[in-house]
């Protein structure tokens, strides 16, 4: 066959580049499927099937090899670089998923800390030698460890029964993931459901993200549409859009269709936003705990404006998280209910030994996660109306229930002077993987009731607690929260309780927190007085618009310090026992 074609010296420069790039390419895929084919005839083979205690069907899980002296035996893929799977040091089972930050292909066949997700079996070759392997599935599932021995030549087949140590879909409470970034076609689908399924993650909501200028992480419907359920499991398209770095990013889950607000000068305008995915079935909130990014200067307006159904309470973002209660207990001690949500924000944030843990992980799905109470079968109805319910609990590894006078938590009663709610509170955990620690009952902020593992009836596997709560002369919130081993803390949203007609406001702190509610408004006009120089520091192009919110806000303010007593010292119904710490876990 004759190819014509033009000099190298009279290519354009970048098809020069271009023809250059081929042939390297190509080498490096012939050179490391030489030097697998040359290594092929010394290696052993190790063969894995993975199943759920009591059942014989594979099931996906989390693996992660190393040898004999600790490191991963994958390798980081090289870009997009196609490669037999055992090239990576990977089985060619492992479920792969190409885009990662920012929309480059990066071809997600292993993980940061050298995992790989399969879908219950696969094959690996490995040069001979002792190698532990660690499988998991999420967290209510036991970790395994395992030594396996390879002689050159010869294959080692194994079987390993995962068990659960706890059931919560048996108890009607379903994990879910509200942050997940992964670029998306109906042809991806089954991949993501099965990472999903693999950190034991019900419902994952995949964000495209969004800022000024553009969108990443392109979801290609949104709605019933963009849905996708398989296995019972679901996957559900969402947004964080708006984000801004003088108000905070922003997290819309379960709406109908996307919300990008228009003219782009009203972008700051969050509220817009907020009202239209409500109008298509949504929920709303703020995501990194309000923490990063200024958030809770957007919170003041949106919260106060009642804009608002979540914060994303946990998340390994922040330098002093997972569990940040600051600017969560400000708006719930003015009276605002929040829901409690979390979300791992992959492939962005994770456990690192600055948390505490005993090596740095990296980005995982599902790392931080809550749990929806869902009455009745898995459906994506049921999931949303639970969320909209305030049925939820957010964790990193504890599992908590919650009811004061049965009622779960989200719900609001109404209740007189001199009353009494029975609260009863459990946690549980796992005495290797979730080693509880303490639980607390949490009321108006401060802790009433306390226990440890060390206390008698106690133990790191279940911790529990019951209490008469009395009412005073007016409503409380009521949460309680768990702490296991390093990284480990969960937190429900509230339960709600109303006295003599009025809000669960608390009077003790109502001064101090309307003050700072103050003070936050005066960050943004101190932003709009002298703008940042960065490419999206664009707050004021939207100067009119945040004025008049500021001024919106500011008339709340005055309203609620009119008709919030504030009372000096503490809660009329809390009694503090203990110091807890509670701005974060």
């Amino acid at each position: 066959m004759t190819v014509h074609s033009a000099s190298s010296s009279s290519l354009p420069r970048q098809r020069r580049w271009r023809a250059a790039l081929l042939p390297f390419g190509a080498g490096v895929a012939l050179a490391a499927l030489y030097l697998y084919t040359a290594s092929a005839a010394t290696d052993g083979t190790l063969r894995v099937t993975v199943v759920e205690q009591g059942q014989s069907r594979p099931i996906p899980v989390r693996v992660r090899i190393t040898d004999a002296a600790g490191v991963p035996i994958s390798k980081r893929p090289l870009g997009a670089l196609a490669m037999p799977g055992e090239a990576l040091g990977v089985p060619r089972e492992a479920l792969a998923i190409m885009w990662g930050h920012d929309d480059s292909a990066q071809g997600y066949a292993t993980q940061p800390d050298g995992a790989f997700y399969v879908d219950g079996t696969f094959e690996v070759p490995l040069p001979p030698g002792t190698y532990q392997i660690a499988v998991s599935k999420g967290y209510e599932f036991v970790r395994q460890q395992h030594r396996v021995t390879l002689d050159a030549g010869r294959q080692v087949r194994e079987r390993y029964e995962l068990r659960r140590w706890i059931d919560m879909p048996s108890r009607g409470w379903y994990s879910s993931d509200d942050h997940i970034h992964l670029r998306r076609s109906p042809r991806e689908n089954p991949l993501v459901q099965r990472w999903l399924a693999a950190e034991d993650i019900h419902v994952g909501n995949l964000l495209q993200m969004a800022d000024f200028h553009t969108s990443y992480f392109w979801q290609y419907a949104f709605g019933p549409d963009g849905r996708y359920q398989e296995g019972g499991r679901l996957i559900s398209s969402g947004q964080e859009d708006p984000r801004t770095p003088e108000i905070g990013h922003t997290i819309s889950l379960g709406h109908a269709k996307v919300v990008r607000v228009r003219p782009v000068d009203a972008y700051y305008g969050y509220d817009r936003t907020f009202d239209r995915v409500h109008e298509l079935g949504g929920v709303t909130g703020y995501a990194h705990q309000a923490m990063t990014f200024h958030g809770y200067r957007g919170m003041t307006l949106d919260v106060l404006q009642r804009k608002l159904d979540f914060v994303e309470l946990m998340q390994f973002c922040a330098p002093a998280g997972p569990l940040i209660t600051t600017h969560y207990y400000h708006f719930l001690d003015l009276g605002f209910p929040l829901t409690a949500l979390a979300g791992s924000d992959f492939p962005w944030c994770g456990r690192t030994k600055a948390f505490g843990a005993a090596e740095d992980e990296g980005p995982r799905i599902g790392d931080a996660r809550f749990y929806t109470y869902v009455d009745g079968p898995l459906t994506f109805d049921g999931w949303i109306g639970g969320l909209k319910a305030g049925h939820t609990f957010a964790t990193t590894g504890p599992m908590l229930d919650l009811r004061v006078d049965e009622a779960r938590p989200g719900t609001t009663l109404e209740r007189r002077t001199g009353d009494t709610l029975k609260v009863v509170v459990e946690a549980r955990g796992h005495r290797t993987d979730v080693p509880l620690r303490d639980l607390e009952l949490v009321v108006h902020g401060e802790v009433i009731r306390a226990v440890t593992a060390r206390d008698a009836g106690q133990s790191t596997e279940r911790l529990a607690l019951s209490y008469d709560l009395p009412i005073g002369g007016h409503g409380i919130w009521i949460a309680a929260r768990a702490r296991g081993g390093p990284t480990q803390a969960a937190h429900t949203t509230p339960v709600y309780v109303r006295a003599n007609g009025t809000g669960f406001a608390n009077p003790a702190t109502a001064r101090r927190y309307l003050d700072l509610s103050e003070a936050y408004l005066r960050e943004i006009e101190a932003e709009l007085a002298t703008p940042g120089t960065a490419v999206n520091n664009q707050l004021v192009r939207a100067r009119d618009g945040m004025t008049r919110r500021i001024a919106d806000t500011r008339a709340i303010l005055a309203q609620l310090g009119a008709t919030l007593p504030s009372v000096p010292g503490r809660s009329a119904s809390a009694r503090r026992v203990a110091s807890p710490g509670d701005q974060s876990q």
